[in-house]
């Protein structure tokens, strides 16, 4: 009975060590799109600004390194922390408990964008200073 007991438990280890690289592929996969989604947002929230406004550009760039670099924390976090005794039916809600960890980092709250005091410029060939409209007789 021993003898095959022992062949039968050397033959399971693979097996619940290929669940766990499953599990860590499936996470990494989530990971990638959520941070393509996160470099999509950004890249379009970086067409909102001014190109000749440094300061909020400067600003913009800190706060776009700060998010990839905290998203990228999280992902390596939970690569490391997949567990291979979690029971097969509870390996959905591991993933479910990742994805819901990275959401507020992929998906902040929607900001309000900060206006300027600058009125609308001219169209370029625009009369200069004041027009006035003078009446004419039909």
């Amino acid at each position: 009975m021993r003898r095959l007991l022992l062949p039968l438990a050397m033959s399971c280890v693979p097996a619940f060590a290929q669940e766990q690289d499953i599990q860590r592929a499936l996470i990494q996969r989530q990971q990638q799109s959520d941070a393509f989604s996160l470099q999509l947002r950004q890249s379009q929230e970086r067409l909102q600004i001014a190109p000749g406004d440094l300061r909020r550009q400067q600003q913009f760039d800190s706060r776009q390194t700060l998010e990839r670099q905290r998203l990228e924390s999280v992902n390596a976090r939970q690569l490391v922390d997949v567990s291979p005794d979690t029971p097969q039916d509870l390996r959905p809600n591991e993933r479910q408990k990742a994805d819901d960890e990275r959401r507020p980092l992929t998906i902040p709250a929607k900001e309000i964008p900060q206006r300027t005091g600058d009125g609308p410029r001219p169209l370029p060939g625009a009369p200069g200073g004041i027009v006035q409209v003078i009446e004419a007789p039909r």
